[in-house]
């Protein structure tokens, strides 16, 4: 990847459209817009041009142009775009002109938003958000990914470090004057409690973490129980389609069925497990067995399901947010009730929908409550977490020194700046650029 190329790429996605925009980026935009557009329009003004292959002048499509000279663009570097009619010979026909000049080439994944954040024109952060935005498929996501887009969560690691250089320096001057009586201990005595506060907001925002990193890959939520209580069927019922097959015969499902869904704008995988019983002697059941009870040590949200015609002889696993009577239309003898009556019952019967609805409304409730509040996150990513958790590693040590140990307790503060400054990629992250920027799209 050579950093003084000229990039080209189709930015507004692939195949036929009304229009398709074409976005370069590099020194050579404003000669490849002049050859083919002819003299530049204003900065930041649209213009129709004719586009024209310079060797036959042909024309090639009449299209809307724009020039944003850098540092002021998307980029920070000269950047043209060229809305053209969405037509893939036309798009082609432009491409293979671009080719034709030295050091301009098509983009890579993601290059247009690498180029920004090597120009200052956003952090990491910035571009992480970009990526979310990009592959979000509900609200809740949205608008979390538009907050770190925005720059909301880099403004707060900025005050984290900011309060970190203000306490470093202070444990600096102190050092100047360590050899005056009471200057240290008054400074540590100072920085102490400035310290323990920004641990107490740090430690905070990694409490905060897995529930938003929820938000991002979706609530697991795992339908459990004993075979043929009609996990399957009721799996159905709230993706409101066939995604598990569903038979009278008992151990039907052996392997983890997945189905995505978005519940109160969120997004949510449910998960429909094999039946679970002991005494088995079937090894692929056994298999499928193992697995269900690996996706329930590891669920979100537990679902565990009986039924009044199948013995439940096990109960749930592991605790079960809401306990599913199903098969309500056999029950002749309303006395009969799951065993915990402490845990949430609710009964239902997939056969004739009855408390259906009543069950999705409170399972919506509980992936509400699981990411409730969550759009706004600071920390999100397993990498901002685990930075995040060095800072304060380095934070609780500087408080292990007392005076007669500041330059340590300096270098500990020191340190912990270090780290956050890396979350929002002022230092230290050359080595990740090219796996956060493998999940841009070509043109971003």
């Amino acid at each position: 990847m050579n950093r003084s190329d000229t990039i080209f790429a189709v930015s507004s996605g692939s195949g036929v459209a009304g229009i398709s925009v074409i976005r370069m980026s590099g020194p050579a935009s404003q000669k490849i817009l002049e050859l083919v557009a002819g003299t530049p329009p204003k900065p930041r003004l649209a213009s129709v041009r004719h586009l024209r292959d310079p060797s036959s002048q042909e024309v090639i499509d009449q299209a809307v142009v724009l020039w944003m000279p850098g540092p002021n663009s998307a980029t920070g570097e000269d950047v043209a775009e060229f809305h053209v009619h969405g037509s893939i010979a036309a798009i082609d026909a432009l491409f293979r002109i671009f080719r034709r000049y030295d050091g301009v080439r098509p983009a890579e994944a993601g290059e247009f938003s690498r180029r920004a954040l090597m120009n200052d024109r956003m952090d990491l952060v910035e571009a992480e958000g970009l990526s979310d935005l990009l592959q979000a498929k509900t609200e809740a996501q949205r608008r979390m990914a538009t907050h770190h887009m925005l720059g909301g969560a880099s403004s707060i690691y900025e005050s984290w470090r900011g309060e970190l250089i203000s306490i470093q320096a202070r444990l600096e001057a102190a050092i100047d004057f360590v050899d005056e009586e009471g200057v240290a201990d008054a400074a540590l005595a100072e920085v102490k409690p400035r310290t323990l506060s920004l641990v107490a907001r740090l430690e905070k925002a990694v409490a905060e973490s897995d529930r938003a990193g929820v938000l991002r890959s979706g609530v697991k939520v795992v339908f459990a129980g004993p075979p043929n209580v009609g996990k399957s069927s009721l799996l159905n019922l709230v993706a409101a389609r066939e995604a598990a097959i569903v038979s009278s015969r008992p151990g039907t499902t052996r392997d983890v069925i997945e189905v995505s869904i978005v519940l109160a704008g969120v997004p949510v995988i449910l998960m429909d497990t094999a039946g679970l019983r002991s005494g088995s002697d079937d090894e692929i059941e056994n298999i499928g067995m193992t697995r269900a009870r690996s996706e329930l040590a590891g669920a979100d949200i537990v679902i565990w399901i009986s039924s009044p015609d199948v013995n439940d002889e096990q109960g749930p696993a592991v605790p079960a947010a809401i306990r599913v009577l199903n098969k309500s239309d056999l029950l002749t003898d309303k006395s009969i009730r799951l065993r915990n009556d402490e845990e949430k019952t609710v009964e239902i019967s997939a056969r004739t929908g009855a408390g259906v609805n009543a069950f999705i409304a409170e399972l919506e409730g509980l992936v509400v409550d699981r990411v409730g509040g969550m759009e706004h996150a600071t920390i999100i990513r397993a990498r901002q977490k685990s930075v995040v958790e060095d800072s304060i590693g380095h934070l609780h040590e500087s408080l292990t020194h007392g005076a007669e140990q500041i330059e340590l307790a300096a270098e500990c503060v020191r340190k912990a700046s270090h780290s956050i400054a890396r979350v929002t990629g002022r230092v230290d992250v050359e080595d990740l650029l090219g796996s956060i920027f493998s999940e841009f799209c070509i043109g971003k």
